[in-house]
């Protein structure tokens, strides 16, 4: 995959747009889950995605290629959710589902021979709580739970993307696990 990435960032900083946009195909989910957790609504996360993918595009040329380039995008990613969170003001839309579930399509409803729908609203509801949890960590534990446990990256993943030492991310790490396990049990 970093071959691919690699050869995809240099077509697309010599302009290729077709490679820019296999890169934001490639990113496009990731980055918008990564978002969704940070800020724990649909609308922001579609946002601080767009915001991310057209800031990657504006300073593609300014990319250093020693890096890797899922560890660039996630850093502006992040950066873009923490800076929505500092500007945060409470804003409604009438275009938000009011229910889990509304907009489904008939084909969702049909009977298959997957989990029943008792065993996905555990799930859901435990999905539910845990998100609720994550969304009351303070940003800096939140940022390094979601990039550690939701997108599976390493230590040294995180640090370049937060631009912290590999021995804070640690620290950050156990500091968000115990906060996050005191907040689930109030739940």
């Amino acid at each position: 995959m970093d071959f691919v990435e690699k050869r995809l960032t240099q077509r697309a900083k010599r302009g290729d747009r077709e490679a820019f946009a296999e890169l934001i195909e490639i990113y496009k989910d990731k980055i918008f889950q990564l978002a969704y957790r940070m800020v724990g609504n649909r609308q922001d996360a579609e946002d601080i995605a767009q915001e991310t993918f057209l800031r990657v595009y504006a300073n593609l040329h300014t990319y250093d290629e020693g890096y890797k380039f899922s560890t660039w995008i996630y850093r502006i990613a992040t950066n873009l959710c923490i800076d929505r969170g500092r500007k945060k003001r409470p804003d409604f839309s009438l275009d938000e589902e009011t229910e889990p579930g509304q907009g489904m399509d008939w084909y969702s409803r049909l009977s298959s021979n997957e989990r029943t729908p008792e065993d996905k609203l555990v799930t859901q509801e435990l999905q539910e709580t845990v998100q609720d949890a994550l969304s009351h960590l303070q940003p800096k534990y939140r940022s390094i739970m979601i990039l550690r446990y939701i997108e599976d990256l390493s230590l040294q993943e995180i640090s370049d993307i937060v631009k912290l030492p590999v021995t804070t991310i640690k620290t950050r790490i156990h500091r968000g696990r115990e906060a996050l396990r005191s907040k689930l049990r109030l739940m």
